[in-house]
């Protein structure tokens, strides 16, 4: 019997190449490469603003899939192992993946590096501290937070309501306890008293900027809009009135360059920038993915969770603002995570039950259906292929597919690498081959209500929305003030098409409910909160901490 091994004794046995070589095989000039050991460097902005703009673009593929299961679908595993399938097929490739954060890493998620065989190296690193990205975005954000309460301890010139103070404090983990904390305490000199809490780094509005502007000075720019209070007569403050926003790009300058790593098989990969996608928009950096578009034929990149929220942010977000134009897009589904999606418990999904399959598909193909009839863009769906899938589950999933016109590729890069993705990586070059333009799902000149609609009704299913009272109050305040033309930001439970993440497959004759609706002026987007939706998530009963050690010779062991 073939030994098994875990994904991080995989990464650990791997012989990496030194990073210098991956980017000689980009043909980077070493001038703009900035090393971070032997395996990681970053590759320095000004390369593409230097010597790379007039490039024609790279085919840019998207990753995403149907609704996250605990059955799992394997993404980014996906992603990994199709960009080292189009590196075996002679295509040059560069991957593009947001990096991972902490909180999940020590909670329930685990890392998110990839798996078995398709992986991004040194796994580790990338998963922990990585080049210290997270760490400057946080310090940066609390730079702020200190300069906006030390401006209302030293006389608030600018007449600032200590009620309406928005900015919070970040810190990458989770930790329900400082969701909502009182601050300030201890008497006169010690602070305003006041009511505050922390989000995790990654919701940060200042990691939306990062990830969001082209280079340093339009990151100062997009930093100075960030709305951090009320006055109070109800008129917004910004980081710019603070003066803040050249020291916190001071401290995000060498973040701002793009990580470059390698996958187990050699292939270069850009990891930067990591919003979440169930409260973010879910990208990694805009910098990272135009700078692999300037230097690749093809680029793999992956949006958060399933299509309802990752590739819709992806398009509607980044896409609006960029220009970028997916060449065809990857649903990631398994067949467990189908069965489970039709009613089946995680323990019982080994079987054969065309039924249950058959009962979950709904959510495979509404999500296709959003890729190719709102968004207008080609696809292919990427079964991502267990021992226990049999021939008769996997024709009906390639029937169904079928009668909405989109092909069905098995992924089997987690055993194999990028061997097990060629039959992927061929259809993906077969649907490239024709330049695609997407539709958005929403004019920017609608109604801010009209937006949420749209996204709604479009990709989620529902029947309508439902407003409650405050968010109708923040709807028309930020009308008044200006920002009804932003895109809109949903923060939805990643679960489910509605806003219960309970339910699971397609379901019809619901509603999605807003219950508030804030903005980041700087990243230039409103968010719309629904469910219980919330910023700073919580470690689960046992977290994967628990099972986090380290040896004497500095080895770790147990991270995923």
């Amino acid at each position: 019997m073939a030994e098994f091994l875990s994904d991080i004794e995989i990464a650990q046995r791997a012989t990496m190449k030194v990073i210098n070589t991956i980017a000689e095989k980009m043909e980077v000039p070493d001038k703009y490469v900035e090393n971070y050991g032997k395996y990681k460097a970053k590759v320095d902005y000004r390369y593409l603003q230097n010597e790379l703009k007039d490039k024609e673009d790279a085919k840019l593929i998207l990753v995403t899939a149907i609704n996250p299961t605990p059955a799992g679908e394997g993404k980014t595993t996906t992603t990994i192992g199709l960009g080292d399938a189009l590196s075996r097929l002679g295509q040059k490739t560069i991957i593009a993946l947001r990096e991972p954060s902490l909180g999940p890493v020590f909670g329930v998620k685990g890392g998110a590096a990839g798996g078995g065989y398709a992986q991004v190296v040194p796994m580790e690193d990338i998963n922990l501290h990585f080049t210290g990205d997270f760490h400057a975005i946080g310090a940066a954000n609390n730079l702020l937070a200190a300069m906006l309460d030390n401006h209302i301890h030293q006389g608030n010139d600018l007449n600032i309501d200590t009620r309406r103070v928005v900015w919070r404090r970040v810190v990458d983990m989770n930790d329900r306890q400082l969701r909502h904390i009182v601050d300030g305490l201890g008497g006169k000199t010690e602070g305003v008293t006041r009511e505050d809490g922390f989000d995790i780094t990654v919701a940060s509005e200042v990691m939306a900027v990062f990830c969001l502007s082209n280079d340093i000075i339009e990151l100062k720019e997009n930093l100075a809009k960030i709305i951090v209070a009320y006055t109070r007569d109800g008129q917004p403050v910004t980081a710019g009135q603070l003066k803040a926003e050249g020291a916190m790009a001071a401290l995000l300058k060498d973040a701002l360059k793009p990580n470059l790593v390698q996958t187990l098989e050699g292939t270069p990969a850009f990891i930067h920038g990591g919003p979440f996608a169930n409260i973010a928009h879910g990208c990694n950096s805009v910098i990272a993915t135009r700078m692999a578009s300037k230097i690749a034929d093809y680029v793999v990149t992956e949006a958060g969770f399933g299509a309802d929220l990752g590739a819709e942010k992806f398009i509607d977000i980044k896409c609006r603002k960029t220009g970028l134009k997916p060449s065809a897009v990857v649903i990631v589904a398994t067949v467990k995570a189908l069965k489970y999606n039709g009613g089946v418990a995680k323990t019982d999904l080994g079987p054969e039950n065309l039924d249950a399959l058959e009962k979950g598909l709904p959510n495979l193909l509404k999500h296709v259906e959003n890729i190719t009839q709102v968004f207008k863009l080609p696809a292919v769906v990427a079964i991502n292929r267990f021992p226990t899938d049999t021939e008769a589950e996997l024709d009906l999933i390639r029937r169904k597919c079928r009668e909405l016109g989109v092909n069905v590729a098995l992924s089997e890069v987690w055993g194999k690498g990028g061997e097990g993705g060629e039959e992927l990586a061929k259809e993906v070059l077969r649907l490239s081959e024709k330049e695609s333009i997407p539709e958005f799902t929403y004019d920017l000149e609608l109604p801010i209500k009209e937006k949420i609609k749209a996204i709604a009704t479009k990709l989620y299913g529902a029947d309508d929305v439902e407003l409650l009272p405050k968010a109708s109050k923040e709807i028309a305040n930020f009308e008044k003030l200006g920002f009804g033309n932003l895109p809109i930001c949903m923060a939805k439970n990643q679960y489910s098409l509605t806003d219960d993440p309970k339910v699971l497959g397609r379901p019809t004759g619901f509603k999605i409910t807003i219950r508030d609706i804030t903005i980041s002026a700087g990243a230039g987007f409103l968010v719309a909160l629904t469910g219980d939706i919330m910023k700073m998530p919580g470690l689960p009963k046992v977290p994967a901490a628990e099972n986090i050690d380290v040896d004497v010779d500095g080895k770790i062991k147990g991270l995923f």
